[in-house]
């Protein structure tokens, strides 16, 4: 697996499939008002994968499911569960959402992939804590392409 650190905006990554950090799925998509990453997915992919998610129901802390990308030019959005219903992240719901992440891009063939700090923002964990658990996380599972690890900056 080719693992890149970036410093940009996830959407605007040349790879098959982003990975919207997200939350267990029980409150329905149009009662949140999405920030950060989930914002930004809203806002320039439109309201279709958010539908899609809606009628997958709720989501296992730390799993993954897959929706279309709307408007967005990838092939497919994977939502992880990376934050429990208190809004909180923790290192079993990062290490979690990050093997499940890649374990849905080897079964639907994808060939690259981009994360966000999932746990990191909306879910209080700081930067410097989640990206040594991503990095720790993907080393320990098998991906035949590209993964970036996406920082935003300001």
């Amino acid at each position: 697996m080719d693992i890149e650190l970036v410093d940009g905006d996830l959407l605007d990554q040349k790879v098959d499939v982003i990975v919207n950090s997200w939350n267990r799925n029980i409150i329905p998509w149009w009662l949140l008002l999405p920030q950060g990453v989930s914002g930004a997915i809203k806002r320039r992919a439109g309201l279709a994968p958010f539908k899609e998610l809606g009628r997958l129901g709720a989501i296992p802390l730390g799993q993954a499911v897959v929706t279309s990308a709307g408007r967005l030019p990838y092939r497919a959005i994977i939502h992880v569960a990376g934050i429990n219903m208190l809004w909180r992240s923790s290192e079993f719901s990062i290490r979690q959402s990050v093997a499940n992440a890649l374990r849905i891009a080897n079964e639907q063939g994808f060939h690259s992939i981009a994360l966000p700090l999932i746990g990191a923002g909306s879910g209080g964990m700081r930067e410097a804590k989640v990206l040594p658990l991503i990095l720790d996380e993907l080393k320990r599972h098998s991906f035949s392409g590209k993964v970036l690890v996406v920082q935003f900056r300001r």
